[in-house]
């Protein structure tokens, strides 16, 4: 992805180097592959946190590697103003306002909850801001199979697209609504919610093509695919069991990711009035 020389957002709030962060005796990156696969499998991963989390730690200096992933993210999250600044008018009829997403280290806290259990990268329509540990990044390539910048880049679009779901009334409405049912009926309206912003992450994807480089779109399809529940219950060694699936399957979240993409519009991605995902 082609950032070099472009400006990166405002809307940034770093917690990293501030104290306060979760001790890591499982390590680092094992820490946050036990988050992810917690995040986007529904399994509760607390019983292996015991303690993880619950230490704090002293202010200290961001590594090179921490600043250059708060500068990579600053200009992904810039492109997604300037793109959904753009679209809002075009195809809602109104201006956008844009999230805050705040880098942290370790462990945060937020009105929807402390950053601590199974959550990865998260947003929460309390503060309407997007949370972001960015050693993340490290986890995506390194432990879930997904590398490249570009690949960085859709998680960081896909937390946006919850905001755009939030800014569209939906993600209240679905809320509420999973409130009122099943614990399986709210999981399947859990699925349709996130394939919906794998959806519009695709419809971010084609207004930023004067940045992408060869290559970038495979990239976000292939993050796409090995983040779906299918995949990683498989990976953490159970069967997979659709009944708990809060994200959708590989297959899907790479389809719907395609077809924002490829048509560029928010209405094809109306995943609660798809009859089949």
């Amino acid at each position: 992805m082609r950032l070099r020389g472009r400006r990166g957002s405002r809307n940034i709030e770093d917690r990293r180097g501030m104290g306060g962060g979760g001790k890591a005796g499982i390590g680092g990156v094992g820490l946050l592959l036990v988050l992810a696969v917690g995040y986007f499998t529904g399994i509760d991963v607390r019983p292996l946190l015991d303690g993880e989390l619950a230490g704090s730690s002293a202010p200290r200096e961001l590594t090179e590697a921490e600043e250059q992933a708060g500068a990579f993210t600053s200009r992904v999250l810039a492109t997604t103003e300037d793109v959904w600044g753009q679209i809002f008018p075009a195809q809602v009829g109104r201006p956008y306002d844009p999230p805050v997403l705040v880098l942290f280290s370790g462990v945060t806290q937020s009105p929807c909850g402390g950053a601590s259990g199974a959550t990865g990268p998260f947003y929460c329509p309390a503060d309407e801001k997007a949370y972001l540990d960015t050693q993340f990044f490290a986890t995506l390539s390194q432990q879930l199979g997904a590398s490249g910048d570009f690949a960085a880049a859709y998680v960081i679009a896909h937390e946006v697209a919850h905001h755009v779901q939030n800014e569209l009334g939906i993600l209240g409405q679905v809320n509420q609504r999973r409130q009122q049912v099943g614990e399986v009926e709210a999981n399947g309206l859990t699925v349709r919610l996130e394939l919906q912003a794998d959806c519009l992450s695709g419809v971010w994807a084609r207004s930023v093509e004067g940045l992408l480089e060869p290559g970038d779109i495979e990239e976000a399809v292939n993050a796409a695919h090995m983040i779906g529940d299918d995949h990683l219950q498989s990976r953490a060694g159970r069967v997979p069991q659709p009944h708990t699936f809060t994200h959708g399957t590989s297959e899907q979240r790479a389809r719907w990711f395609t077809t924002g993409y490829e048509t560029g519009d928010i209405n094809n991605c109306d995943t609660f009035r798809a009859r089949t995902l």
